[in-house]
């Protein structure tokens, strides 16, 4: 995955500061195909960067604070990559939790969780169920869109392909 990054020159014209492969991304060992990538993050009140500086090797939470905000790419493995034998649960634990802080706090054994966020979603590749407490799921393709408003939720790949999706979350204070 390739991420550009503008910002302005000495002259206050704009630019391309960066052109490459995402810094901050992992492709995780306890679970093959499962991929996980931050290219951008911004805190509450920070002003726009002119130099396009890259903030992602400071962030220490994947949850935003309110007015903060992730920009997250996961590429989720077919769930049956789980059932496999070779699948080590307390590894994987332990691998989210090093890529992941704050979010992989959340995440139940069933992959169910809620965040204090406002999520953007958008299916970039493949068919995924989004799973709600009702227990019902919906089924969203690429080029399918989700507004995660904190909702306790799970996501499911039922299929035999990886799944790729990008989400923007915004840190948001919670009315209950």
């Amino acid at each position: 995955m390739r991420r550009v990054v503008t910002g302005h020159d000495e002259n206050g014209r704009s630019v391309v500061v960066s052109d490459g492969p995402v810094p901050r991304s992992r492709e995780f060992t306890s679970l093959p195909g499962w991929v996980s990538r931050l290219p951008w993050a911004t805190e509450p009140g920070e002003r726009v960067s002119r130099t396009g500086q890259d903030p992602t090797p400071q962030v220490t939470s994947l949850l935003p604070a309110p007015g903060g905000t992730r920009f997250i790419v996961l590429t989720f493995p077919p769930d049956t990559a789980m059932a496999d034998p070779a699948f080590d649960p307390v590894a994987f634990d332990r691998e989210q939790r090093a890529d992941s802080p704050g979010l992989a706090d959340l995440i139940e054994p069933d992959g169910m969780h809620a965040t204090p966020t406002v999520d953007y979603g958008i299916v970039l590749q493949g068919e995924i169920d989004l799973e709600l407490d009702d227990g019902r799921c919906t089924r969203l393709s690429a080029g399918d869109i989700v507004i995660q408003n904190g909702t306790r939720h799970g996501w499911r790949n039922r299929g035999d392909q990886p799944v790729t999706m990008a989400f923007v979350l915004i840190g948001a204070d919670r009315d209950g």
